[in-house]
């Protein structure tokens, strides 16, 4: 079956990769997916039509940070908060809980978890809480008017199906992305 697949050695290849650097170049790269992930999130603010197209995939940088190690993909996730602060600020709302989150989870599943299933129930999981947090409990309006902040069990069935489908597609895009990644690199 699909699910029950082994993760490729995409992650792990790459982690390796990222092991054998120093601290400091570590840090660095950790800072530059920082702001790759500030600017492909800012787009939606930005370029108000085509940047909500482009602000999702700041869950890439975020992804390889956290590939580094967990404490690397925190680090990245915390410097992108800061410096959305003050670059753009409607934005801050979305990265923390949604995008920053997934590719928090994603990196970091990806090194520990072996089966798809597993990442896939895991980042769904924490990409619900990550969407329920600011729809219900601050009143942001996360997905529009299409559900409301008030609670129900429809649109929390809803809100974890569209979980489900975008942690899939983040799933096969992010091995996809690391197999290009560890080309790129030479890693055999």
């Amino acid at each position: 079956m699909y699910f029950t697949k082994a993760i490729p050695s995409h992650p792990h290849d790459i982690h390796l990769f990222f092991n054998k650097w120093s601290p400091t170049k570590k840090m660095m790269f950790t800072a530059l997916m920082a702001a790759l992930a500030t600017i492909l999130q800012s787009a939606g603010g930005l370029l108000p039509s085509i940047g909500y197209f482009i602000s999702p995939f700041a869950t890439a940088p975020i992804l390889l940070g956290a590939l580094i190690s967990f404490r690397s993909g925190v680090l990245a996730y915390v410097l992108t908060i800061f410096l959305l602060v003050v670059i753009q600020p409607t934005e801050l709302i979305i990265f923390p809980f949604t995008t920053g989150l997934l590719g928090l989870v994603l990196g970091s599943t990806f090194r520990a978890l072996n089966r798809r299933l597993g990442v896939l129930l895991a980042t769904s999981l924490l990409l619900v809480i990550g969407i329920c947090v600011p729809l219900y409990g601050l009143g942001f309006p996360v997905f529009g008017p299409t559900i409301s902040s008030s609670f129900s069990m429809l649109s929390l069935l809803i809100i974890f199906g569209f979980s489900l489908l975008y942690s899939w597609f983040w799933l096969e895009f992010g091995l996809y992305f690391l197999r290009k990644i560890k080309a790129i690199l030479g890693i055999k």
